[in-house]
């Protein structure tokens, strides 16, 4: 009888001993790594920004240098100093009464156009340069009986003349007077058919009242016009008005300055000419004068056109003043500028402003002096997100 060999196992009490201290080892790892650990000999995470412009959780905005120089970002110090109260209008260009003119017709008839033929927009023209010619408009009924006016004048002609014919012959018994009186007859009767012929046939010569440029021409030739229609309006460029609306009566007598503006780059300097003393939709009518551009290319004026007054008081504030192009509106619709605040960091700062003049503004609560506000580029910063 065989028997099979079995290996040597451990006693039932030295496995559970160490079953348990097993556990007891893998229980105390955690404990050990965590529970009263100081993790100052470690180094944190490194935050993972990304290669390009990113609105921060702060609201600050982290832009990279490479991105500041491909939007042409600029900044400027900021410096406070005593800044003119102005007052921002609403004005329009008008015609000098000076140098411009309209051209307008007292007939109504029919429009002929000259040798030249009719000036057009923009086209310069000289004082009495023939512009149009206009025919009257006649009925058949008043020509009809301008034409049997002439006949009955004509018939007329013909026995005073041969009445006067007989008279010269009969001279030596016929008294002077009577002679001198067929005369005077016959004088008139031409006269008077003579007036008949050019009323049928006259017509009415639209000259240039000023030498100027052609800002409006609301006529062709052939059109038929009515009496006191405007058909052409002149001005001079170089000597334009502009007239604006104050809801202040003191306004017109604190007046230091003023400039306009029609929008970027169409900035001009004003020079105050006087207020009205009649009341004109409530307000005070101020006309001012149109002195030069305030920008290298220049401002191009047209009659009527709407313009942004800025006048400038001898009361002063103190402000920083700021191109208006720094100044932008964020989510909320509040005027705001960014400032620099490191080499690649900006902040948003709530500010209140002023206009200054044409192109500049005061600011005057929310900045202080010595910042670097970004002057350039500020509406594609505030793009960001």
């Amino acid at each position: 009888m065989s028997h099979k060999t079995h290996p040597t196992r451990p006693p039932k009490r030295l496995q559970q001993a160490l079953a348990a201290l097993l556990a007891l080892s893998l229980a105390a790892v955690p404990a050990a790594a965590h529970e009263g650990h100081q993790h100052a000999d470690e180094k944190p995470a490194p935050v993972t920004r990304g290669d390009g412009p990113q609105r921060l959780a702060d609201g600050s905005l982290f832009v990279p240098k490479l991105t500041q120089r491909q939007l042409a970002l600029r900044t400027q110090l900021t410096e406070a100093g005593e800044q003119p109260v102005s007052v921002e209008l609403t004005g329009k260009v008008v015609l000098d009464p000076g140098s411009g003119g309209r051209v307008q017709s007292m007939i109504g008839g029919r429009v002929e156009a000259p040798a030249g033929g009719i000036p057009s927009l923009g086209q310069a023209v000289r004082k009495g340069e023939l512009l149009a010619r206009v025919h009257p408009a006649v009925s058949p009924l008043e020509l009809g009986g301008q034409t049997a006016q002439a006949a009955e004048l004509r018939a007329n002609l013909g026995v005073a003349e041969r009445r006067l014919a007989r008279l010269k012959e009969l001279e030596a018994t016929v008294a002077r007077k009577d002679i001198d009186a067929a005369e005077a007859d016959v004088q008139s009767l031409r006269e008077r058919l003579a007036a008949i012929g050019r009323s049928l046939a006259h017509h009415e010569d639209l000259r240039a009242p000023v030498s100027g440029v052609v800002a409006a021409a609301s006529v062709v030739a052939g059109q038929v016009v009515e009496a006191r229609e405007l058909l052409f309006e002149i001005i001079d460029p170089a000597n334009l008005r502009v007239e604006a609306l104050s809801y202040e009566p003191r306004l017109a007598a604190d007046i230091a300055g003023a400039y306009g503006s029609a929008g970027p780059g169409q900035e001009v300097r004003l020079a105050f000419i006087g207020a009205g003393r009649s009341l004109r939709e409530q307000a005070i009518p101020l006309l001012f004068r149109v002195e030069g551009a305030m920008s290298k290319g220049g401002a191009t004026l047209a009659l009527n056109q709407p313009l942004k007054v800025i006048a400038q008081t001898r009361s002063l504030t103190r402000g920083v003043p700021l191109p208006a192009t720094a100044v932008v509106k964020n989510a909320a619709n509040q005027e705001i500028v960014w400032v620099k605040t490191a080499a690649e960091r900006f902040s948003p700062r709530p500010v209140r402003t002023q206009p200054l003049d044409g192109s500049r503004v005061a600011v005057v609560a929310g900045l202080a002096a010595g910042e670097r506000v970004v002057v350039q580029g500020a509406p594609l910063v505030n793009q960001v997100r």
